[in-house]
């Protein structure tokens, strides 16, 4: 899947996982199954809402170190069991978000043997907000993020 990156302005993560994609797709389309892996531990998913479709909320709020961090946003592209993608740029009804961060393009490319190769590119306006999101600790925690969901996904699969 080429999705022409831009090393300015893209940030990206490549893993292969241990569980067949239309489970980790299942795993981040599903409110009651996203809180449990979605933000690295030992912060937590305190609400979410998706509503999954392009132009649907993709909304969720995280608590970190005691402090609540809201995300809204909405689903641009939609082709299930391979590719989501979803923005902060607008909000529900494609209101422009008064601060947007990034854009979000997950991938899963069926592996065989229950395997997936799961790519997500975080992807900024400019080459400053790539940055920050780097020194943020992207590579760690969206890492972090891919094992939480590989644990999730493979304990769904007993």
């Amino acid at each position: 899947m080429d999705l022409d990156l831009n090393p300015e302005l893209d940030l990206v993560l490549t893993r292969e996982l241990n569980a067949p994609r239309n489970l980790l797709y299942t795993c981040w389309t599903t409110p009651e199954h996203l809180v449990h892996w979605f933000v690295p531990k030992p912060h937590k998913v305190t609400s979410c809402h998706l509503d999954v479709r392009p132009g649907g909320a993709c909304n969720t709020t995280f608590e970190v170190d005691g402090n609540l961090m809201e995300n809204k946003g909405v689903y641009l592209e939609v082709v299930p069991n391979e590719k989501l993608v979803f923005t902060d740029t607008y909000t529900a009804g494609w209101k422009p978000a008064p601060e947007p961060f990034m854009t979000a393009i997950v991938t899963f490319e069926d592996l065989g043997g229950g395997r997936t190769r799961y790519t997500a590119v975080a992807r900024h306006r400019n080459a400053e907000a790539a940055q920050t999101h780097k020194d943020m600790g992207f590579h760690d925690g969206w890492g972090t993020v891919a094992t939480q969901l590989e644990t999730y996904a493979k304990g769904l699969m007993k």
